[in-house]
């Protein structure tokens, strides 16, 4: 579904840094920076809601920049639309609808349209969650192997 793992490990650990998140990213498996994107991508839409309701235009604007530019660059760029078959164009098609929405918020300032994009996104993160592979020594991990 996803490119390479080295490729896409240096095309979302470079977004990452980009985007100044503070975390373990040079150490990160490939499967736990998708994890971190979609992290950012929440704490982005989050930080977008609140400066809509307080009428921050810079903000907003900046938060919702940042969330399209993961969407864009990390996630839906990060697609083997070759390998991944009907998920992966799935997925191009939802994350292009996301970001198509996100634009259409910073537009109009509208709450409602980032939480819509919240709520398609917050299930593909859940799921990808589940899937995670069981890092080893974890004591008491409940991640399914």
């Amino acid at each position: 579904m996803f490119a390479s793992p080295q490729s896409a490990t240096r095309s979302i650990a470079g977004l990452y840094q980009e985007v100044q998140v503070d975390t373990g990213v040079s150490g990160a498996s490939p499967h736990r920076l998708i994890d971190l994107l979609f992290e950012e991508f929440l704490a982005s839409c989050a930080r977008a809601r609140g400066a809509i309701r307080a009428r921050d235009v810079q903000e907003k604007g900046r938060a919702i920049g940042r969330a399209v530019r993961i969407i864009e660059e990390g996630l839906r760029g990060g697609l083997n639309m070759q390998g991944g078959g009907e998920l992966a164009r799935t997925l191009q098609d939802l994350y292009g609808y996301v970001s198509l929405r996100l634009t259409q918020a910073n537009l109009h300032s509208d709450d409602a349209l980032v939480a819509e994009c919240v709520s398609l996104v917050q299930p593909i993160h859940d799921a990808w969650r589940a899937i995670a592979p069981r890092e080893a020594g974890a004591v008491g991990s409940s991640t399914p192997q």
